[in-house]
């Protein structure tokens, strides 16, 4: 199989208490190169369709890639996946920290959680010894508290990755944590966790990872540092962070401001990378490999309420911040405390939270139904609202399902701002006013989230109010930017100080012995796509464009207020993109898969799975 890979997948049942090591399929790492990959592979082949996301059929996936917990750059990442609690189709969220490295160390590609246990458990894995333990003793602590208990209990050296009581209450954005701030953060896989009263999964590891040529692995590594140090941006990136790019957002009409009525807020520089630095950051803190630490470890102090916090970084500043209109640095690092606690992703909690408050302002919602009243700018009715959706305690419990689901059963013309595509919450760039951006949030084979396509940059530099070719940059961007999951690096220093993609390719080839051009890389990552888009047609009844399309403040309201007053997409202009994109993808007008692009990347079962549904 060649170096990058640890031979093996541990598979843990949860319901028979049973752990065992299976091969690695060697046609699956050709293939699926690892990663996103696998964790998407595994849940198409394995989770039988229509099954209950919080049901026993469904499985949690983590792989770690084929260069992760190498010597390179940022080499620590992983992906969770799980059929999606939010949004009923395959999902899968993207974590930092040491968690990746660690289970290569412990000899393993990919972890498959399985089955349910009847009580809080605890999976313990110590290279090729596995334990299921009782962890009543942890269940119903906070995420960075029981991480403290089980690192007591079992040693510094284990990485675990654990659920809040968000999760445990298998509230649907509810994440997985690690490392005290790092999390998976989409799609409610802390949710399916909790369903299967899992509460943690620790690991230690002692082996090498096999290289095909250590020499050239080394050789190659210290030419991506010293290029990652030698890059104009290096020194300027690091300061900040993602919160640093706050003011440019909200400077080109892009920052998401009270539940997206408008792009630009007004009291940004509190809340931004600057106000960061000089009035709450302790020390910078960095992943596994990590060249460029973005993470800020931060103390925060609101009135008589303090906390240690890692952040906030530029999405939860933008979903915490500006969309709940919260003012000050402080407020919105204590937000990101409370989510990171109860174990929630602050973008789908920021989402909610605004959808709330809007509705309490239109009357939708009384101060009855709520319990008291809320109001924007207030870290207090922030703090009611999130901590009854992590409990499910009255309004929350309705919240807790995510704003598509609570949307339908507010009504009264809520539907129209909750914002959302295919039931995933919209992440930290308004697109009204960039087109591609938009198409990029409307294709997201997960669901409304920017991290498979960055496109705002393409629309500020080359037009944002023209829609044609903006198509072909979005696939071009979900070619590269989705590679990174595959092969368990992260994509920050190729985004931040242009660090040349070429050189993860010739990485690729020095750890597995493997040569992969980039066109065969970018063909690994349309066949995950193609794989992800077939199942959701084959998983959820009526399934294509119409799930393709934003709410409909994008296209019935222009911006109100800032930069982009008045500019706003249309429908028509959204279905020329959609028509467009398909085409490229080689999709049909519904947004199907063709049988020849399916067969083109070797998807057959998909092709059958279709003509067995009658949708081919």
């Amino acid at each position: 199989m060649g170096g990058g890979y640890m031979g093996k997948i541990l598979r843990v049942n949860l319901t028979n208490k049973l752990a065992k090591a299976e091969p690695l399929d060697p046609k699956m790492a050709h293939d699926f190169i690892g990663g996103r990959g696998f964790v998407q592979k595994i849940l198409y082949d394995e989770v039988p369709i229509g099954a209950d996301p919080l049901g026993p059929d469904n499985k949690v996936v983590m792989a770690p890639g084929p260069l992760s917990g190498v010597f390179m750059p940022a080499s620590g990442k992983i992906q969770f996946g799980a059929l999606s609690p939010a949004t009923g189709i395959m999902g899968d969220a993207n974590m930092g920290g040491h968690f990746s490295a660690e289970i290569k160390y412990a000899g393993y590609d990919a972890i498959i959680i399985e089955g349910m246990s009847d009580h809080p458990c605890i999976v313990v894995i110590d290279d090729d010894k596995v334990e299921i333990r009782d962890a009543a003793r942890y269940w119903g602590k906070g995420s960075a508290a029981a991480e403290k208990m089980i690192k007591d209990d079992l040693g510094e050296d284990y990485q675990i990755a654990l659920i809040g009581p968000a999760g445990e209450n298998m509230v649907r954005i509810a994440c997985v944590s690690h490392d005290f701030g790092r999390q998976a953060g989409r799609t409610g896989i802390g949710a399916v966790m909790g369903s299967k009263k899992l509460k943690a999964i620790a690991v230690r590891g002692s082996n090498s990872i096999p290289l095909a040529d250590p020499d050239r692995v080394y050789e190659q590594g210290r030419k991506m540092f010293h290029g990652c140090f030698a890059k104009p941006g290096f020194k300027g990136w690091t300061p900040l962070g993602t919160s640093g790019v706050t003011p440019w957002v909200n400077e080109v009409g892009a920052f998401p401001t009270k539940n997206f009525w408008t792009t630009f807020f007004e009291d940004h520089e509190g809340i931004g990378g600057e106000a960061l630095k000089e009035r709450i950051w302790l020390t910078d803190k960095g992943c596994f490999g990590c060249p460029t630490p973005c993470g800020k470890y931060s103390h925060t102090r609101v009135g008589k309420k303090a906390a240690y916090v890692e952040g906030p970084e530029y999405e939860t500043v933008a979903l915490l911040g500006g969309n709940c209109m919260l003012k000050t640095i402080e407020e919105v690092a204590y937000a990101n405390y409370l989510c990171d606690e109860l174990g929630l992703d602050t973008i789908s909690g920021g989402a909610v939270v605004s959808f709330a408050l809007e509705c309490a302002e239109r009357g939708i919602i009384t101060e009855e139904q709520i319990g008291r009243k809320v109001q924007w700018s207030d870290i207090d009715s922030f703090e009611y609202l999130i901590t009854a959706i992590a409990k499910r305690e009255g309004i929350g419990d309705i919240l807790a399902d995510g704003v598509r689901a609570a949307a339908a059963k507010f009504g009264q013309g809520s539907e129209k701002f909750a914002i959302h595509v295919k039931g995933l919450e919209w992440s930290g760039y308004e697109a009204r006013w960039a087109p591609a951006m938009m198409l990029a949030y409307m294709t997201c084979d997960i669901g409304a989230h920017h991290n498979r396509a960055w496109a705002i940059t393409y629309d500020v530099a080359k037009g944002r109010e023209e829609v044609e070719g903006k198509a072909a940059k979005v696939i071009e961007l979900q070619r590269i930017r989705p590679s990174f999951d595959l092969l368990g690096a992260c994509r920050l220093q190729w985004v931040e100080i242009g660090f040349e993609f070429e050189h993860y390719p010739d990485m690729f080839e020095a750890v597995t012995g493997r040569k992969m051009t980039v066109e065969e890389l970018y063909e690994a990552t349309d066949r995950v796509w193609n794989l992800t888009r077939t199942r959701a047609f084959l998983e959820v009844p009526g399934f294509g464009r119409d799930f393709d399309y934003p709410p409909a403040r994008f296209y019935e309201e222009p911006i109100p207020t800032g930069p982009g007053k008045g500019k706003m997409l249309t429908l028509a202009q959204l279905d020329f993109m959609l028509d467009d994109y398909y085409a490229q993808r080689g999709w049909d007008a519904k947004g199907k898969p063709t049988r020849a692009t399916l067969e083109r990347l070797g998807l057959g079962k998909c092709v059958q799975d279709l003509e067995g549904k009658g949708l081919l």
